[in-house]
C-alpha cells in the first residue's frame, strides 16, 4: 500500500517546523541583542559627558574662568615669541592691566598709573582701552623700523611714523598706543585730565605724560619725525 503524498508531506513538514521556528526565533533574537548593544555602546560617551563635570588639575570641578580689572594671565598662559621684547600675546588684546606683559609691565610707572585711571573712568562711559603697543625692546623697535622702510620706501618717510631705537619713548618705556577709535576720541577730548597727550598729529593712538594732571597738553607735532 502506497503512503498518501499529501499526507507524507504534512508530516514531513510537521516535523521540520519547531526547529524552523527555533531558528528563526533564535535570530531575531540575536539581531535585536546586537542592536540594543550598539545603541547601549553609541550613548554611552555622550552620557558620560553629560554626567561628569570638567576636572580641574586638583581633582575639584573647574570653574567659569572670570579675569576681573588687574588680572594678568590669559586663557592658556602662554604668549608668543615677541611677548619679551614687548609684542603682543598670541592671540589676546592688552589692557592697562595686563602687567604680566612686558609691554605693560616695564611702562614708566607714572604713565602707567595714569593709563589705568583713564581706562577706568573711560568704562564708565562704556569704553574699553586696548593697549595696542606699549614698552618695545630696541630689537622689537629695529624690526619695525626695518619694516616701515621697506613698506613706504625710504628711511625719511618712515620716520615719519617710527622712531629709532634710540629715540622711540616705546624703547624708554614712555610712551603706550591706545585702541580701539573710540578709545582715542575719548583720551584725546579728556587725556590732560590724567596728564596724557596726544603727542603726533598723524597718530591719534600714541600718548604720553606730557602735562600735570589737569594742566594743558602741547600742540601735537606734525609727526615722528618732529
Amino acid at each position: 500500500m502506497h503512503d498518501n503524498p499529501a499526507k507524507s508531506r504534512s508530516a514531513t513538514a510537521a516535523r521540520r517546523l519547531p526547529g524552523r521556528t527555533a531558528a528563526g526565533v533564535g535570530a531575531v533574537l540575536v539581531v535585536a541583542l546586537a542592536a540594543a548593544w550598539g545603541l547601549t555602546t553609541r550613548s554611552e560617551p555622550a552620557a558620560h559627558a553629560e554626567a561628569t563635570p570638567d576636572r580641574a588639575p586638583g581633582g575639584g570641578a573647574a570653574t567659569a574662568e572670570v579675569t576681573p580689572e588687574g588680572a594678568d594671565g590669559d586663557a592658556d598662559g602662554g604668549a608668543d615669541e615677541g611677548a619679551d621684547e614687548g609684542g603682543a600675546p598670541d592671540g589676546r588684546q592688552l589692557t592697562p592691566f595686563d602687567t604680566r606683559y612686558p609691554a605693560i609691565a616695564r611702562l614708566d610707572e607714572r604713565l602707567l598709573k595714569a593709563v589705568q585711571q583713564a581706562a577706568r573712568d573711560a568704562r564708565d562711559d562704556g569704553i574699553e582701552f586696548r593697549v595696542t603697543s606699549g614698552w618695545r625692546s630696541k630689537e622689537h623697535q629695529q624690526r619695525l623700523l626695518d619694516e616701515g622702510i621697506e613698506k613706504y620706501g625710504s628711511a625719511e618717510k618712515a620716520r615719519q611714523f617710527v622712531n629709532t631705537p634710540q629715540k622711540s619713548t616705546h624703547v624708554s618705556g614712555k610712551a603706550v598706543d591706545i585702541g580701539p577709535t573710540d578709545a582715542d576720541d575719548w583720551l584725546i577730548r579728556n587725556g590732560a585730565d590724567y596728564g596724557l597727550c596726544q603727542v603726533y598729529n598723524n597718530e591719534m593712538w600714541h600718548f604720553e605724560l606730557l602735562t600735570r594732571p589737569g594742566g594743558t597738553c602741547p600742540t601735537p607735532l606734525s609727526n615722528a619725525a618732529g
